[in-house]
């Protein structure tokens, strides 16, 4: 942001209103909240990539977006309700730039009483036995059906919801006692969960919806938002190494970090729950029992080797056993699961295939803003993994960037140049229309031998900018799903520093400021990046990925820049298409991969659950012979289904099957190292593919 935007928004921060709004019941907006909004209305009506006015019209969006954000399903909200708040349907504008966020509190307020009445009514519902040899239906999806009429059609609806969920536990085996018993906690905790909103959980939702209504990826981020987003680009935090979990109104330690204070004290374990967090030796104790888990972590976390104290009731103790007071030391916590792994896969003939995962494109901004010799990146990291590998003799290498969201712009550019000598990366337009083109500058390359970049559907933004730049270079193959298809730039705005507050109370805003371009001059934006060698997927963009969003900004085109792409992969594909198809075609693991995308596909495709126990049982006999016949043959048979959500089921048991998920045996990352493997053997004895200009 430069620093003419900031001081000429300076002015702005005295003119907000002082008042907050109306007083609610239990849940009202605050003068903070009102002042977050004006700027953020400022910033998004001025300095947006794509400009829109705050006016009637877009009052009437924000209203719509604010309402599926809170009842997505359209299982609380009756037509009646809505209408109820019509006459501020082009209000929102005026309440934003005036401060008096009424409007959304109330809103907000009369869906959490319907919340409350529709889980009262479910509850209710337990006390009946139900028949289900009626022809009955529950509707899968919701989010596209109108409101509910009336709260007799709501009734009718969450007896049908009530009804397949006693249904899905009568058929996983559980007796009459135990469904009402295991639903009946269910529908409370819903309901307690529902109840624990604060002030700036609603605030968050209803600015979102304010900023969803511009664009996509234009959000607000509230102070623990923008504070967890920070975390997780900078792969730390300071706290004792513990990953906790709300279970049964306790917050559960759920894992133990390597080499955090948690661990290291030898006085914790896996499924202790804490009762209360102090602030010392001393100090007061808060109790923690039914709190969210994101306020514990917020009383746990802290300052590098200050003390905390925590109440532990230990994970054998029964509710009214024995408690035991723990200090911890808090330390720097590494996020290592989140970092850039290696690992080594076979490919045939001997040779072998290095694979680096990246979940994310982190980068720990404040550390290289202030020169740290060691902070934390992406690149650094992902460079380092190379050189291991290189160590390690593989003979190709696959950069996995399934399910990476994205990250820093900064960190793709500088990764795409590992794999290249020099050149251009990607293009970005400003709103002015003026192009940058960012390039990696710095000769040679990290890896210059053949590789392929893995995508899928969850490949989105710098992950997209990596993958495009690599295809367009021709340096790498680019295998999987065709990625996600958001092809824009977002800028971090701290409100707080707009307004010179010394402490954090008015969040952040994550603007659109440009679109980005592939060096070819086309870009992802929609249509995402198209692999190479496609594998099969349940997925399509306009249900996971960015052609679902109505207002996303249109696909353009626009000049190429200066580069001179390799040649060598584009000569040898057909042939790598070939082998990969007649592989494909023999391996049974690609088989049941398929069977499976059909399946799922063939579920997505029905829009009602039969409510009749004779046609449940029959799907589910289908499927579990289905699923038998594969495991007599090679074992892959995952569980079937207990009808349980996961809190639900014992902490012990969730663990094994998240540990049971992740061994499971990865058959695409494994035919992409054959893949790999071919391009090394139609490649061999040819120059380095790295090429510069």
């Amino acid at each position: 942001m430069k620093k003419r935007l900031i001081g000429a928004l300076l002015a702005l921060t005295f003119c907000v209103p002082a008042t907050a709004g109306d007083i609610t019941p239990r849940l009202s907006p605050t003068p903070e909240q009102a002042q977050a909004a004006y700027l953020s209305a400022m910033f998004l009506s001025r300095y947006h990539y794509t400009v829109k006015p705050l006016d009637d019209a877009l009052s009437e969006q924000i209203f719509e977006r604010y309402l599926k954000a809170l009842d997505p399903e359209h299982l609380f909200l009756t037509q009646a309700d809505i209408d109820a708040f019509a006459d501020t349907r082009k209000q929102l504008d005026d309440a934003i730039l005036q401060g008096r966020l009424s409007i959304p509190f109330a809103l907000f307020l009369r869906y959490e009483e319907r919340t409350a009445e529709r889980l009262g009514y479910a509850r209710s519902l337990l006390a009946q036995n139900f028949d289900f040899s009626q022809n009955e239906h529950y509707p899968l999806d919701r989010s596209k059906a109108a409101w509910l009429k009336d709260d007799a059609e709501a009734r009718d609806l969450w007896r049908k919801r009530v009804k397949n969920d006693w249904l899905r536990l009568r058929l996983a085996g559980k007796d009459a006692a135990a469904i009402r018993e295991t639903l009946d906690k269910r529908y409370t905790r819903l309901l307690a969960n529902s109840q624990k909103s604060k002030s700036d959980d609603v605030f968050q939702t209803f600015m979102n919806a304010y900023a969803g209504a511009i664009e996509p990826h234009t959000s607000y981020l509230g102070r623990g938002s923008a504070e967890s987003f920070d975390i997780a680009m900078r792969l730390s935090l300071v706290g004792i190494g513990a990953v906790l979990q709300e279970r049964d109104e306790y917050i559960t330690i759920r894992e133990l970090s390597p080499g955090g204070p948690a661990i290291r004290s030898g006085k914790l374990a896996v499924g202790d729950r804490i009762v209360a967090v102090g602030q010392g030796d001393g100090a007061p104790l808060t109790d923690v029992v039914g709190t969210r888990v994101e306020e514990v972590v917020k009383l746990i976390r802290g300052t590098k080797d200050t003390p905390v104290v925590l109440d532990i009731l230990p994970a054998d103790a029964g509710p009214d056993g024995r408690h035991t007071l723990i200090t911890l030391i808090r330390d720097k916590i590494r996020m290592e699961e989140q970092a850039a792994k290696k690992s080594v896969l076979p490919a045939g003939d001997g040779r072998r295939i290095g694979v680096i995962t990246l979940p994310t494109f982190y980068e720990d901004f404040e550390g290289r803003r202030r020169g740290d010799k060691d902070y934390r990146s992406a690149s650094r990291d992902v460079a380092r993994l190379i050189d291991e590998l290189k160590q390690d003799k593989v003979d190709g290498l696959i950069l996995d960037l399934r399910n990476n969201g994205g990250g820093s712009l900064r960190e793709a550019v500088d990764l795409t140049g590992l794999f290249i000598d020099t050149g251009p990366v990607v293009q970005q337009r400003r709103a002015d229309g003026k192009i940058n083109v960012e390039s990696d500058s710095k000769a040679g390359a990290a890896w210059d031998g053949p590789m392929a970049v893995m995508i899928n559907r969850g490949s989105a933004s710098a992950s997209e900018i990596l993958a495009a730049a690599l295809q367009d270079h021709g340096r790498a193959l680019i295998v999987g799903e065709p990625s996600f298809g958001k092809g824009t730039v977002q800028s971090l705005i701290n409100l707080d520093q707009v307004a010179r507050s010394d402490t954090p109370k008015l969040g952040e805003l994550k603007v659109t400021v440009a679109q980005f371009f592939r060096v070819n001059g086309g870009t992802t934006q929609l249509k995402g990046v198209t692999p190479d060698i496609r594998f099969p997927s349940a997925f399509e963009g306009d249900e996971f990925g960015e052609t679902r969003f109505d207002n996303a900004l249109p696909w353009r085109q626009i000049d190429p820049a200066t580069y001179r792409p390799a040649n060598e992969i584009r000569a040898i594909l057909p042939e790598l298409t070939s082998r990969h198809a007649t592989r494909a075609n023999q391996d049974k693991a690609f088989a049941n991969l398929r069977e499976d995308v059909a399946e799922l596909i063939k579920l997505k495709e029905k829009r009602n659950l039969s409510l009749q126990e004779a046609e449940r049982k029959r799907e589910k006999d289908s499927r579990e012979a289905r699923l038998r016949t594969r495991a007599e043959a090679d074992g892959t048979a995952g569980p079937g289904d207990d009808g349980l959500q996961s809190s639900e089921r014992s902490l012990s048991a969730e663990l094994a099957a998240e540990k049971a998920f992740k061994a499971r045996k990865d058959v695409l990352l494994e035919e992409t190292a054959r893949i790999v493997g071919d391009e090394v053997s139609l490649l061999a004895g040819s120059k380095r593919l790295a090429v510069g200009n």
